[in-house]
């Protein structure tokens, strides 16, 4: 089987906010939102980020698109490290990454048409000379990817308080489309949808994928979205990637700890199984993110929980053909 090209390398990854530890004091304290994290992303796949929320998922789709600055780590997109970019190479690279946001309507801007929201992206562009499209081009651009999404063209000139859940998340989709990305990070963007409206946009991203060859960093905390969606699913705890393996895979032999416990949570469609199938409780709550922690940062919630899980941090290790874990259970420590 011949491997497809790496598209999105990411390495070492960290996003730590600076806080004061009181009005009064002049010393900053961090939260430690994502804290060191690899991954890569293939052309033409998909790779789910799923994780209890706080854990860390949306700044890192953030960190990878540069709306955030990461504090340490590198992004490189098609080879290219996007962090040490000047901002006018990073804006020329943005045109290959885009974002679809998680709110629907706090995505849009209210005081602009649907059609005018699609254009934006290549008005923009086009205005610093990176894009050379005529005003009957980018017309013609919108009105068709307004069909394709599944909105009416004639829809163009309403405004976003004019359309339903559902329809201002295709509009946030025809947007990222405009530029005709090869990559595009879409956070948590079904988790605000009724559940029969979900179904429509996943389709519909599947259906964008097969046509346009794209890539999606998918995130989600919905397992069931996850597993529908992703052909490689990558599970994050307090900043962490704890578990990296294939979608079927992973939902059939969960290694990690904290995955087997988010699996056994996930209800499945058969009554009799559901009732008879035992649950992970998981004690104690999430620790806060303002620490860091000189070993396993899920030991205070592990039922399996070790010494050597206390003082030495587990890496990620690849156990399997493309299944890795960050787990003592499964390798020693170095």
């Amino acid at each position: 089987m011949i491997e497809k090209e790496l598209l999105l390398d990411v390495r070492g990854l960290k996003m730590h906010f600076p806080i004061k530890s009181s009005a009064f004091s002049r010393k900053k304290n961090f939260i430690y939102a994502v804290d060191g994290v690899d991954f890569q992303i293939r052309k033409g796949e998909t790779l789910g980020l799923v994780g209890e929320s706080g854990c860390g998922k949306s700044t890192t789709a953030r960190a990878v698109a540069q709306l955030y600055k990461p504090t340490a780590g590198e992004v490189y997109l098609n080879g290219k490290n996007l962090v040490d970019m000047k901002a006018k190479d990073l804006l020329e690279a943005r045109k290959n990454m885009q974002m679809v946001f998680q709110d629907p309507y706090a995505s849009l801007n209210p005081r602009m048409t649907s059609g005018e929201i699609i254009a934006e992206p290549m008005r923009i562009f086009q205005n610093r000379g990176l894009l050379d499209i005529s005003t009957e081009e980018r017309n013609d651009r919108v009105e068709k990817l307004m069909e394709r999404v599944g909105l009416s063209r004639f829809f163009k000139n309403r405004y976003p308080h004019e359309f339903s859940g559902g329809q201002r998340q295709r509009i946030g989709i025809a947007r990222a489309l405009a530029l005709r990305p090869k990559l595009m990070l879409c956070d948590e963007p079904v988790s605000a949808l009724d559940v029969s409206i979900q179904s429509q946009i996943l389709n519909l991203f599947k259906d964008l994928q097969a046509e346009f060859g794209l890539t999606y960093l998918f995130i989600a905390h919905d397992l069931a979205v996850i597993q529908y969606i992703s052909d490689r699913v990558a599970v994050m705890y307090l900043g962490l990637i704890v578990e990296i393996s294939g979608s079927k895979e992973l939902y059939k032999k969960p290694l990690h700890p904290y995955t087997q416990a988010l699996l056994s949570a996930a209800p499945i469609p058969d009554p009799k199984v559901e009732a008879v199938r035992k649950r992970i409780i998981l004690t104690g709550d999430v620790p806060s993110p303002d620490k860091q922690r000189p070993g396993c940062y899920f030991y205070d919630r592990c039922s399996k929980r070790m010494d050597v899980c206390k003082t030495q941090r587990p890496q990620l290790k690849t156990m399997e053909e493309g299944h890795q874990v960050a787990c003592f259970l499964y390798h020693k420590p170095e």
